[in-house]
């Protein structure tokens, strides 16, 4: 039995809120005491009050898992995780972040700079009975998730985030010209999601042949600063999806947070340019109903909906995040004669998406982060005319022409 199974999680929180390092003295206490949960003993081993005493409690402490306010004094937590980053680098992060716009953007940067999750703080923080509610249902199974991730790469000598092994990722990520052409790219992600999508979608050519359809478990306020953030980095657009709109190349539509994305169909048109059905009419249909998985957005609807829609050229892939949310969809995408592909377990911050696309055997490949987006292009070429392709043809179309002029003058 390795020693994070014979001690509790040592978690230290920095917050320089008075009522909120109260609340999560209670909440560990409270946890400490609920004998039916299925998560892991966990303590509170310490609270920091600034930045600064963060950073010596870590050295102190040695905590397994840190929860880290974003605005404190003398050093914030931007500053606080940059320096993590040299001094702890294997040490997980979860930001505490306010429900406000500005608090979105601040996070988004945070997960870039490498902090594992994050939580909302609760609106409310003197309701302690509606604090510890939405605090033990965000924060502690995240905690239990990063630990035991970062605990599996220790025991696995690979860094954290770090790229995996290429010949661990099993064949089949490139498909015989005989396959289907795909039409869409559909994408499940949630812990570690948006440092994720930081380093994919940039990687995808500005002509990326098919559309690309995201969803990322995150309130409204953080997907619409995400797709902002995404579209200063991406050749392709980045927008957070609405009602209605047109599926086409060219753009990625990101879910809005607290709605269900689906594809629907469009006017019924089908645009066959470039040898391929890519410009295939469909639109974005969001909805509101009961959250599956737990989650709104939840990544089952968009798969289910793709397999429907596109059927066998479709390609679903699923990332980093913990959970099973996308496995029903990802097989349904499988049944219909698509392709699933699945993020590996060293390059994911938690591998519980994927790791049960992988484990159903329902996945073609399960690949390092780095090598995705080369997949992902390789894939969608498969079947389909370049453009050194078509201005061959249009080139060999216009030789007998020449050849009878010529004859007739």
């Amino acid at each position: 039995m390795g020693p994070m199974e014979e001690r509790p999680l040592r978690i230290l929180a920095a917050d320089d809120s008075a009522v909120m390092r109260g609340v999560m003295w209670k909440l560990f206490q409270m946890h400490a005491e609920d004998r039916s949960s299925e998560l892991p003993r966990m303590e509170l081993c310490g609270v920091a009050l600034d930045g600064v005493d963060c950073l010596e409690s870590v050295k102190r402490l040695s905590p397994d898992v840190l929860v880290l306010d974003l605005e404190m004094p003398r050093l914030n937590g931007l500053e606080v995780l940059r320096r993590l980053q040299v001094e702890s680098p294997g040490l997980p992060v979860i930001m505490c972040s306010a429900h406000t716009e500005r608090g979105a953007r601040s996070t988004l940067e945070a997960l870039a700079c490498g902090a594992g999750d994050y939580v909302t703080k609760p609106a409310e923080q003197r309701d302690f009975a509606s604090a510890m509610l939405s605090l033990s249902q965000q924060l502690l199974p995240r905690i239990a998730a990063l630990a035991r991730g970062a605990k599996r790469k220790q025991e696995s000598g690979v860094a954290r985030g770090g790229a995996g092994d290429a010949r661990e990722a099993p064949t089949g990520g490139v498909p015989s010209k005989t396959s289907s052409p795909i039409e869409v790219v559909v994408i499940g992600l949630s812990t570690g999601g948006p440092s994720a999508l930081e380093q994919l979608l940039p990687r995808l050519p500005a002509d990326f042949p098919v559309p690309v359809l995201i969803v990322q478990h995150m309130p409204k306020l953080f997907t619409g600063a995400l797709a902002e953030r995404l579209d200063k980095c991406c050749s392709l657009r980045v927008k957070e999806a609405y009602e209605n709109a047109m599926i086409r190349p060219g753009t990625i539509w990101l879910a809005p947070g607290d709605a269900h994305m689906e594809v629907g169909p469009g006017n019924g048109l089908t645009d066959r340019r470039e040898g391929s059905l890519a410009g295939r009419s469909s639109r974005v249909r969001l909805h509101q109903r009961e959250p599956l998985n737990h989650c709104r957005p939840a990544v089952d609807y968009l798969f289910f909906s793709a397999a429907r829609m596109y059927g066998a050229s479709t390609l679903a892939l699923v990332m980093t995040g913990m959970g099973a949310d996308g496995l029903d969809g990802a097989r349904a995408v499988h049944e219909r004669g698509g392709v699933v592909l699945a993020q590996d377990e060293a390059s994911s911050a938690v591998w519980g998406m994927p790791a049960k696309v992988a484990e159903a055997g329902i996945a073609s490949a399960t690949l390092p982060l780095s090598e995705i987006a080369d997949v992902l292009k390789q894939r969608v070429d498969v079947g389909r005319l370049t453009k050194m392709d078509i201005a061959r043809h249009a080139a060999s179309a216009m030789v007998p022409r020449r050849e009878m002029n010529d004859g007739l003058l």
